[in-house]
């Protein structure tokens, strides 16, 4: 993970470079805004990245005398199903039609978003995913 962290890194350093050419050059704010946005979301996974490589053990893209068969195996732990988030995507859904058909709609969905980010985050502490 350390090395997509980096390249996540080096593509934010891009993104910044650009902006402020981009900025300079053009004077247009919605372009000149969506690459400082870019390079803010590239800066943000590639720290997350860096972070997280430092505290797990180093996987076989880390390794540059690895084959391809050293990083088989089990790559992390998932949920099995879950409907959590179905449910949180159909608020959100239904939550950005909100300034579509009126403010007012948000006071439907509102609960819809509740339930769904109260089902993801508890979805361990019962049935038979329960952990002891």
């Amino acid at each position: 993970m350390k090395i997509q962290g980096h390249m996540f890194n080096w593509l934010a350093a891009f993104f910044l470079v650009v902006a402020a050419v981009y900025g300079f050059w053009s004077r247009e704010p919605v372009g000149t805004t969506a690459l400082f946005l870019a390079f803010g979301l590239s800066i943000m996974v590639g720290f997350y990245l860096v972070f997280t490589a430092r505290r797990v053990d180093a996987g076989a893209q880390d390794n540059k005398d690895a084959d391809v068969a050293d990083d088989a195996g089990e790559l992390g732990h998932f949920s099995p199903h879950s409907w959590a988030p179905l449910a949180l995507g159909a608020g959100a859904m239904f939550a950005f039609l909100g300034p579509v058909f009126g403010w007012w709609f948000l006071w439907f969905t509102a609960p819809l978003l509740v339930i769904g980010l109260w089902l993801w985050v508890f979805e361990y502490y019962r049935g038979e995913n329960q952990t002891q």
